[in-house]
């Protein structure tokens, strides 16, 4: 056998022999799976660090928020709220982001807070928050190269101080005949008094006397003008206008500043003569589409306003076209982004069918049988008109 040939008999044995292959594979292996063990474990410790830093900065800024809007305190008194949080809310966590009894959040958290003031002269502030923490990785994931890596977590909200939102409103009034029928509610002390039908007509002298339903309309509007009254005491957003309607409509007032002249109108109405709405819905409607009333809040208060539309009746159309033109003057108020009301008092089936189908939605419509019912109505959409004008902006 030549050297060469037995060289190559030597190499051959070598590379078909597997003793000792075990040990090279375990010494390689090994520290792959350690490394992957360490990874596996210092991942799942980034995902609930993560977590708690996130929760933590997240509590802080809204209790910051909060403090701004709702309590009044000052910037600097809301950093300091915001970083005694913080600190409470990552000492109570899992332990993930502790090592022993020590907190190693990287340091305090950044807080930035800025405020602006809106055309309604309320203010809008803005409140950021960035925290880190840097996660040590274990002995194992270290074999790869890498100590550690930097978390961060950031949280962002507004909040605001109460400020108003402008509001023009136009009451729709049914004055015919059928107004001066009698309420439930005695007049005291009781005296006779004349008395009158469904139809307006009077039947004569009676006793006791009762309070007529114009009358109670008339309590009914006082309620609602409190409320604006309340919500707008310097008369800065709130319009009102007025039109009453029996079988023609009465001359559509202006919206004006404020409450006091619609309920002058209201308090001068006297009843009597059939019912048709459609002519006084539609002046409603005009009055409130004018591109005038939008330019006279945004010469005062810069706002573009909520625009509602109060229709009230106690009857029936003598003519269905009214009932017809009313629906169509209704479909455009609300395609315009109008709110609708309606309040039917007493009113037959065919007047509370034609209200139901004329608001912006049903909860809208307010069926009155008696005094206080009517004037509950109105102080109802009154107080939903307050609370969307005095809302908070977030």
């Amino acid at each position: 056998m030549t050297k060469k040939t037995q060289g190559r008999t030597i190499l051959s044995r070598l590379l078909k022999d597997r003793f000792g292959n075990f040990a090279m594979v375990t010494a390689v292996t090994i520290p792959v799976i350690l490394a992957a063990g360490g990874v596996a474990i210092d991942m799942t410790k980034m995902v609930l660090a993560k977590a708690e830093l996130q929760d933590a900065t997240d509590a802080a800024a809204l209790a910051a928020a909060s403090a701004l809007a709702n309590e009044k305190k000052t910037a600097t008194q809301a950093k300091q709220i915001a970083e005694e949080l913080f600190a409470m809310q990552i000492s109570g966590t899992s332990g993930v982001v502790k090592e022993g009894d020590t907190t190693i959040v990287d340091a305090a958290p950044i807080i930035n807070i800025s405020q602006k003031t809106t055309e309604s002269n309320g203010k809008i502030y803005n409140i950021d928050i960035t925290a880190t923490y840097s996660v040590k990785f274990s002995a194992f994931t270290r074999m790869l190269g890498h100590d550690g890596i930097k978390l961060t977590a950031k949280s962002f909200t507004e909040s605001a101080t109460e400020s108003k939102n402008a509001l023009s409103m136009y009451l729709v009034l049914d004055k015919s005949g059928s107004m001066l029928a009698n309420t439930n509610e005695k007049i005291i002390p009781e005296k006779s008094c004349t008395q009158y039908n469904d139809s307006g007509s009077s039947i004569g002298t009676f006793s006791p006397c009762y309070i007529k339903k114009i009358e109670a309309l008339k309590l009914a509007a006082a309620s609602l003008f409190t409320q604006l009254n309340a919500a707008d005491p310097k008369t800065m957003y709130v319009r009102t206008g007025t039109v009453s309607y029996n079988s023609s409509m009465s001359t559509a007032s202006n919206l004006v500043w404020g409450t006091g002249a619609s309920l002058t109108q209201v308090n001068a109405l006297s009843a009597g003569g059939g019912t048709a709405s459609g002519a006084a819905m539609e002046a409603a409607y005009n009055k409130l589409k004018a591109s005038t009333e939008n330019d006279e809040h945004k010469k005062k208060n810069g706002q573009v306003p909520t625009k509602y539309i109060i229709l009230m009746t106690d009857g029936n159309n003598n003519n269905t076209s009214d009932d017809t033109k009313t629906k169509d003057i209704c479909a455009k108020a609300k395609a315009d982004g109008m709110v609708v009301y309606g309040v039917a008092f007493m009113a037959p089936t065919r007047g509370q069918q034609l209200l139901k189908a004329c608001v912006s939605e049903p909860g809208n419509y307010f069926a009155a049988e008696k005094m206080d019912q009517l004037v509950a109505a109105f102080k109802a959409i009154g107080e939903r008109a307050a609370a969307i004008m005095s809302r908070l902006t977030k």
